[in-house]
């Protein structure tokens, strides 16, 4: 018979209280305040036993996500082509995983998040921390909309998702990945190299500041010149006595 390899399952019962105490803490303290002898002391083990069950830290945090792709494996697989069609890439590679028996785990996390806060603080800190993390490194445009176009990315492919799986809303939910991938990629490809807007905006804002704040001023001067021109209103009613 052959011998088994690998981490031994251990008890179920340590287990979960073990994932339970670290989804707790991971979605009230995220992912980088987290820490492996706060989780232990939380689940009432020692830290040596979750290391013994679940690994590292990271380990231990997409094991509680249960998602399912593990990002630090699929994403360099996405990047590594180049920027140039890395919209269409990403799209194709998330509807193969996607439309996998695999996406089952992801639509019952997505709908989880939608409706409780606390799933939601986790994907998000998954998110922020697995995937975000990993891609603006790669990225050759702007390191300061780097955050940004990541984010867009991401609320592309979170819409795709719910559109698609969860709320199944058609022609979509059952759309060939190619007509997908041809109507979505292009989005998904500007989001990463293309022109945001965002400079336009931001100086389009900063003259509309700009003509406030000259505005504001001309306004200041125009009202002291009319106060030196006919006086405070003291002085004006001092004048009128002397008159009479």
């Amino acid at each position: 018979m052959a011998r088994r390899t690998g981490r031994r399952p251990g008890n179920p019962d340590t287990r979960e209280s073990i994932l339970t105490a670290a989804r707790e803490t991971f979605a009230e303290r995220g992912f980088e305040a987290a820490s492996i002898r706060g989780i232990a002391t939380s689940a009432g083990v020692d830290p040596a036993l979750v290391h013994h069950y679940f690994g590292t830290k990271e380990q231990l945090f997409k094991t509680c996500m249960n998602f399912p792709i593990d990002p630090a494996e699929v994403l360099p697989q996405v990047l590594a082509g180049g920027a140039e069609e890395i919209g269409e890439r990403l799209v194709r590679f998330f509807l193969r995983i996607w439309d996998s028996p695999a996406g089952a785990a992801g639509v019952a996390l997505l709908r989880s998040a939608v409706s409780n806060d606390w799933t939601a603080r986790l994907l998000r800190e998954f998110v922020t921390t697995q995937m975000i993390r990993h891609v603006l490194p790669k990225l050759t445009t702007e390191p300061a909309e780097s955050p940004l176009r990541a984010s867009l990315v991401a609320s592309q492919m979170a819409g795709l998702a719910m559109v698609r799986y969860v709320l199944k809303l058609e022609p979509l939910a059952s759309a060939a990945p190619e007509v997908v991938v041809a109507a979505i990629g292009p989005n998904v490809q500007r989001y990463v190299t293309g022109d945001l807007g965002t400079a336009a905006a931001t100086a389009a804002t900063e003259k509309a500041a700009a003509i406030a704040t000259t505005e504001k001023a001309a306004a200041a001067t125009g009202k002291t010149a009319a106060t030196a021109a006919t006086g405070a209103p003291g002085e004006k009613r001092e004048k009128t006595a002397q008159r009479e």
